[in-house]
């Protein structure tokens, strides 16, 4: 009877155990989550989670997050079915198969919203996540550093609560173990806490995370060099400050190699942190520069494609709004603006109001600047940009502004008079202005301005009197004898035919 007994137990566990090895299975293969789900399979592997038997156990847990994971309506069954504080009491008890598997079904629910990451917080998980950082295994620490990334990356709120819970430090410890894989994941979890505010970000720089994460740029892991640059980037955006620290970690010229790197993840992150530390102020630009960063990032804008581009373009636009010179140095490097205006016409609408921006901080400074842009026949991209009825509203709001910046100094009159012609008013007012500055003190201009047709064009121009661009238009006229004036204005030669006719020569 007893070896009957233990036939039906040994008979139930292979049941149970085969029950739930599939349903992992199953569940590991998008076209079978839904079937599973109006099965009931929630609820079936519930009371699993307590099995006798650990591999029942983990096994069960492994089913929960690969369903969690699929979408939030299961991440919430599971929270409905009040799954996680099983979990999380778990999480102390098992062994490290089992906290593998638990952490992955609490990073799974985590990761739909700042609700569902709430309610694992609720649960009290995070103590519990941290106290896995601390694990001897690494597989573990791993699992842990994931979840509590996915928890800390919706919002300050959340981050916050990870960091309350004593998880930074850990963390910093974890980027240094010898495993690539937890350096990563951890590296990235780092990186999701420091980027919502610049006390996170500061409490990261406290735990000593800056020196380690440099010390990686140049690992030749391209996934570890992804979430390194991230965290650093992440660091770097928020103040003067904290992207002088980073700075301070020696990174430059280093990181300058990693634009070329084959990854383009690792090199779009790159140009990012080179960007984020330019923006703040003209001292950390001049840096950038001195160390070759300007011709590093041209260099990147014209060899990748796409998307990527963006933080590059922006990064020139940043160093050559602070002053005069850091602008002359990137229209010094002679391709730069050739790029952004062939990204102007060729690219997606994110990149070419970028192009539009930078140009406009290029040119914006002295006649100089706005001569060097001008010159490379941007104007009409620019106004081309603005014109397009289907352009985005940023990308034609960036035009306008660029070309308003540009024109203002623009004194090269080959460069301005195409606009004469296709220039809507709101833009025409300043190309006329500055050929009033400029016509009276120049004599070879005035001539050129006569036998180009612009003199004609701008008796065509109706403007409204009193307005700017009708002083604008008097200026002008004042350059040039009454006749001449009177000559290329509109309906003059028919006025002259008239006078013809109505002349009796005299017999």
């Amino acid at each position: 009877m007893s070896r009957q007994v233990l036939q039906v137990f040994e008979q139930y566990q292979k049941a149970r155990t085969h029950f739930v090895q599939t349903v992992a299975e199953l569940a590991s293969r998008p076209q079978n989550i839904e079937t599973l789900q109006n099965a009931g399979v929630m609820s079936l592997l519930r009371p699993l989670l307590l099995d006798i038997v650990p591999t029942i156990q983990q096994t069960a847990a492994l089913a929960l997050g690969r369903l969690a994971n699929y979408n939030d309506d299961l991440a919430e069954a599971v929270v409905r079915g009040d799954i996680l504080p099983q979990l999380v009491y778990s999480l102390a008890e098992q062994n490290r198969f089992y906290k593998k598997a638990a952490a992955f079904v609490l990073r799974a629910v985590a990761k739909h919203s700042p609700q569902l990451a709430q309610s694992v917080v609720d649960c009290g998980a995070l103590d519990a996540l941290v106290i896995c950082l601390e694990e001897f295994d690494p597989g573990v620490k791993e699992s842990a550093a994931w979840a509590l990334g996915y928890i800390a990356r919706h919002n300050g709120e959340l981050a916050q609560a990870v960091v309350d819970a004593g998880a930074v430090p850990l963390l910093v410890l974890c980027i240094q173990e010898p495993e690539i894989s937890l350096k990563r994941i951890s590296a990235s979890a780092l990186s999701d806490i420091c980027k919502h505010s610049p006390e996170l970000a500061q409490t990261v720089v406290d735990a000593g995370a800056i020196a380690h994460l440099a010390q990686m740029i140049l690992n030749p892991d391209a996934n570890l060099k992804r979430q390194v640059f991230s965290a650093l980037s992440q660091i770097s955006k928020h103040t003067v400050d904290l992207a002088e620290m980073v700075v301070e970690a020696d990174i430059f010229p280093a990181v300058f190699t990693c634009l070329k790197d084959s990854d383009e993840h690792v090199k779009k992150n790159v140009a990012t942190l080179i960007r984020e530390i330019a923006k703040h102020t003209p001292e950390l630009s001049q840096l950038i520069v001195n160390a070759g960063g300007v011709a590093a990032v041209v260099d990147y804008i014209g060899e990748t494609k796409g998307n990527i581009r963006l933080p590059g373009i922006m990064m020139l636009g940043y160093v050559a709004a602070h002053t005069e010179n850091l602008a002359m140095a990137v229209i010094v490097s002679k391709v730069s603006y050739y790029f952004l205006g062939f990204h102007l016409l060729k690219e997606e609408w994110p990149i070419q109001a970028a192009a539009a921006w930078a140009l406009g901080q290029i040119g914006r400074h002295t006649p100089e600047h706005a001569k060097a842009v001008a010159s490379a026949n941007v104007l009409p991209k620019l106004l081309q940009c603005y014109l397009r009825t289907d352009a985005s509203e940023d990308l034609q709001a960036k035009s306008k502004k660029a070309l308003k910046n540009i024109l203002q100094k623009c004194v090269h009159l080959p460069a301005l008079e195409p606009l004469l012609h296709d220039a809507p008013p709101n833009i025409l007012k300043y190309v006329v202005g500055q050929f009033s500055k400029v016509l009276p003190h120049d004599a070879k201009g005035r001539k050129l301005f006569v036998t180009s047709g612009g003199l004609k064009k701008i008796q065509e121009i109706k403007a409204e009197p009193g307005s700017a661009l009708a002083e604008y238009i008097n200026a002008i006229n004042s350059c040039y004898p009454e006749e001449i004036v009177k000559y290329y204005s509109p309906g003059y030669s028919d006025a002259l035919l008239e006078r013809v006719e109505q002349y009796t020569p005299k017999m």
